[in-house]
């Protein structure tokens, strides 16, 4: 695709606002508006119309086929293809796409996971469309398919995908935010929208390096490596000049994205070698959550095109820092305010404090909960690490609203806010500039940045839609408590200051300006009794927290029996990678590594044989000492291999579920390091034209 300008780019490819006022009559446009904006039924005599709509439009872009695009609990997309062939008679075939076949899908429900909620013989699932998400073309090797996103649900009506619970959250803050808009005088306001961007973090390689390695194919990242003698410690590629080969992937990318009407602003070079990042300017939740699926996969398709392979696993390389995706979110009225906006004068915007006072207690009182929707198995190896987060929860409001809240815990009501000044840096050509109110806090998982909430947890290769799904209930349950109090409130202004005070009061342990990083933030988390929750097993538990159902039953986002099913669909997850990972670790040590240093150690042998021949008197120690050290971790390697096969076999013989999960986590893993530490050694000693697989070096600096 060339184009010079963005506007010619810029959602060709979707069915977006331009096009349905392009291709419907106005009556059937207006009905279909109602029903995104406003949550009305609609008709089958409109589906029918928008149907045979899209079909004119897909076919005038080339498209032969249509599919429903759903999100099952896999974490990942799928769909299944059908072409608008229908047959007329023996000799004729015709163009059809009913209302019907727009509306409602049937895969087989049985083959996805589910987590007991579908059994193997219980097969009927459906597919609902999702039209608040617009319908787009996706156009490759197979050709151009309609792509139509949906929800995903079971013959019982279960959510067995990840935008149906989203959907249901949305409605949910919708609904409770309103209602307390509505108490301070804003009866205009009829929804509340939830407004999302998420920065992607990813990683390039090249791709036939990659093809060299089993443990990056199956498994995403490296089970073995060591570090080269230059990593991150310089800082030179973060913000560096973006290389030739990066870059010509990255016009693709923005081209194909741009089609799509994702609007991805932001490309630049991360910390670590070969990392780099891409942030979209935001969207509805929904909408974000879908285009967040589509970046992943667009970067794959597109990095092979440019004969390099784009890595979305959270800790792909040992030593240098891992991928995240920062959730910015916050919430926007159908009016236009975005009610985490402190506005001139934050001090005296009850209404900005009030929100803000929701969040944290949202935050303290369902901490499990968002640690929970950023646990995969990747996640485990990067929170906490000095890339990332802590597995702490804890909220970062900078200096600005710390001076506000501490006010108001001192005298009940805030009077002032610090306010950023002139910054002059002693260069008479340059401006002067004005300093933000507050300083960023890139430790902290949970951060306020001017009008939103920065959510820093989330692990790269992860489906946003389950931390909004967090925030989104969360919050709401805590504005639902608060809209119950202020409609009973005799004087709803001292109610209101009442209730962000004692708010702010009961929640003030989750404030944490400081740094995340350090090891006194550990012990003091403790002391304030937060949670730290170290690994996918532990907070898969807070599925299955009563608490927790019950707020989620409360705001009609999940049911228990949901819950239940996703709790075991994570321990089964959870075992199933590291399963992986050791049956990987396993062959990679037994047909790559240890035949390569056995004949490193035989040519060692043989030299040292040669030497004494030619030459008795010869000294050969430095030869035997590197055979001795070799031969050692080699015995160390092959035992290490033994003890990994018998602790992953005794692992799948437990049933799955927490058991086994909590097995995989305490006896594979550790044996998985203790095969991982030799051979890590031995690639430092034996000769390179002997080692195997590319190492780090060759994978992240020779692109």
């Amino acid at each position: 695709m060339e184009k010079n300008v963005i506007e010619d780019i810029y959602g060709i490819n979707v069915f977006n606002d331009d096009r349905m006022r392009e291709y419907l009559p106005k009556k059937t446009y207006i009905a279909l508006k109602d029903t995104i904006e406003n949550g009305e039924e609609l008709s089958p005599e409109v589906a029918n119309v928008v149907a045979h709509a899209m079909k004119e439009w897909a076919l005038s872009m080339g498209a032969t086929h249509y599919t429903h695009w759903f999100q099952p609990m896999t974490g990942s997309t799928a769909e299944k293809h059908d072409s608008f062939l229908s047959a007329e008679s023996d000799s004729r075939a015709v163009l059809e796409f009913s209302g019907k076949e727009l509306i409602k899908g049937e895969p087989d429900a049985s083959s996805f996971p589910s987590g007991g909620l579908r059994a193997t013989f219980e097969a009927r699932g459906y597919t609902a469309w999702d039209c608040t998400s617009p319908a787009f073309l996706r156009k490759d090797a197979i050709g151009t398919v309609l792509c139509i996103p949906t929800a995903f649900c079971s013959y019982t009506g279960e959510a067995l995908d990840k935008k149906t619970p989203l959907l249901r959250s949305m409605e949910a803050i919708s609904k409770q935010a309103t209602r307390v808009l509505h108490l301070f005088g804003d009866t205009d306001v009829t929804k509340v929208g939830v407004s999302v961007g998420a920065e992607q973090e990813y990683f390039l390689i090249d791709r036939e390096e990659y093809l060299k390695r089993d443990d990056l194919i199956f498994t995403g990242r490296t089970l073995f490596g060591s570090m080269p003698p230059k990593g991150q410690e310089l800082d030179d590629h973060y913000y560096g000049m973006i290389r030739e080969r990066q870059a010509a992937f990255m016009k693709e990318l923005n081209e194909e994205l741009w089609s799509l009407g994702i609007l991805a602003k932001t490309q630049h070079n991360e910390v670590a070698p070969g990392q780099h990042e891409m942030a979209p300017i935001y969207s509805s939740a929904n909408t974000a959550t879908d285009h967040n699926q589509l970046v992943m996969e667009i970067m794959k398709k597109v990095a092979r095109r440019h004969g390099l392979e784009c890595i979305l696993s959270e800790k792909p390389f040992d030593g240098v820092n891992g991928s995240g995706k920062h959730d910015n979110w916050s919430l926007v009225t159908d009016t236009g305010k975005n009610l985490l906006s402190p506005g001139k004068h934050p001090y005296d915007n009850k209404k900005f404090l009030l929100f803000l006072a929701a969040v944290i207690a949202a935050v303290d009182n369902y901490a499990p909960l968002l640690r929970l929707s950023a646990a995969c198995p990747g996640n485990d190896h990067r929170l906490g690490g000095d890339e990332a987060p802590p597995a702490i929860i804890s909220v970062f409001l900078g200096e600005q609203l710390e001076d506000i809240v501490e006010q108001i815990l001192r005298k009940g009501t805030a009077s002032h806010a610090n306010t950023g000044e002139n910054m002059d840096i002693g260069v008479q050509t340059i401006p002067t500039i004005k300093k933000d109110a507050t300083d960023r806090n890139r430790t902290s998982p949970f951060a306020f940045t001017g009008n939103k909430f920065e959510f820093r947890m989330v692990g790269s290769s992860m489906s946003i839609a389950g931390p909004n799904t967090v925030l989104n209930a969360t919050v709401a349950e805590e504005l639902s408590a608060m809209a119950d109090i202020l409609e009973t409130a005799d004087d709803f202004d001292t109610a209101v200051d009442t209730l962000i005070h004692d708010t702010l009061k009961k929640h003030r342990r989750i404030i944490f300006n400081g740094d995340g990083y350090s090891e006194e933030w550990i012990t003091e988390a403790e002391n304030r009794g937060l949670p730290h929750i170290h690994t996918m097993v532990e907070a898969t538990d807070y599925f299955l927290d009563d608490q927790f159902i019950m707020m989620y039953e409360h705001q009609g986002v999940y049911s228990r029996a949901e819950l239940e099913s996703r709790a075991e669909i994570n321990y089964e997850a959870y075992a199933k990678a590291i399963n992986i990972e050791a049956r990987t670790m396993v062959k990679m040590a037994t047909k790559q590594y240890i035949p390569a240093v056995i004949r490193y150690v035989t040519s060692l042998a043989d030299s040292i044989n040669k030497i004494r021949e030619a030459c008795p008197e010869a000294d050969t120690g430095v030869q035997k000492e590197m055979l001795i050290r070799c031969s050692g971790l080699l015995s160390d390697a092959k035992e290490a291999v033994k003890k990994l096969r018998e602790a992953d076999e005794n692992g799948m013989k437990i049933e799955p579920g927490r058991e086994q999960a909590i097995y995989f986590r305490d006896h594979v893993l550790p044996v998985m390091t203790a095969l991982r530490d030799p051979i890590d050694e031995l690639e430092n000693m034996v000769d390179k034209k002997i080692w195997p697989v590319p190492a780090y070096g060759d994978m992240l600096f020779e692109v």
